[in-house]
C-alpha cells in the first residue's frame, strides 16, 4: 500500500511540475493559468476528501480519538472565525486594475481572512515541527 501511495504522490508531483512548466513556457497565457488553477482546485478537493475520510476512518477504528478530532475542528472554526472578524473590522484597499478602482469590502474581507488563516497555519506547522524535534531530542 505504501508503495502505491508513493507512486501516486510521484505522479501528482510530475503533473504539477508539468503544469507549472507549461505556464512558465506559455508566458502567463490565460489558458495555462486557468489550467493550473483548476489543477490546484482538484488537489485541494482531494486533500479535503482525504482528510475527512481519514478522520472518519480513524474515529470508526478508535472511538476514543473522537475527542481530539472534535477539539481540532473547534480550533479550526475558532481560527477562521477570529480571522474573519479581524478582517471585517477594518478596510483594506485592493486595487482592481480591470475596472480602475478598488475591490469592495466583501471581497477584501474574504481575501484577508484567507491570508490570515494561511499565515496561522504556516506558523502552527513551523512551531509544531520545532517543538516535535526538541521533544524528540530530549527523549
Amino acid at each position: 500500500m505504501k508503495k502505491i501511495l508513493n507512486i501516486l504522490l510521484g505522479v501528482l508531483l510530475l503533473i504539477t511540475f508539468a503544469l507549472v512548466g507549461y505556464a512558465m513556457v506559455a508566458g502567463g497565457d490565460q489558458a495555462a493559468i486557468s489550467l493550473n488553477l483548476v489543477w490546484g482546485y482538484i488537489l485541494f478537493a482531494v486533500a479535503i476528501a482525504a482528510a475527512i475520510g481519514c478522520a472518519v476512518y480513524g474515529m470508526a477504528k478508535n472511538p476514543a480519538g473522537i475527542k481530539g478530532t472534535i477539539l481540532s475542528l473547534v480550533l479550526i472554526i475558532v481560527v477562521v472565525g477570529v480571522s474573519y472578524f479581524y478582517a471585517a473590522g477594518h478596510t483594506v484597499n485592493i486595487v482592481d486594475l480591470q475596472n480602475n478602482g478598488v475591490f469592495g469590502h466583501d471581497e477584501t474581507v474574504i481575501t484577508e481572512t484567507s491570508i490570515l488563516v494561511t499565515y496561522i497555519a504556516f506558523a502552527a506547522a513551523f512551531v509544531t515541527a520545532i517543538v516535535t524535534e526538541i521533544w524528540g531530542a530530549l527523549k
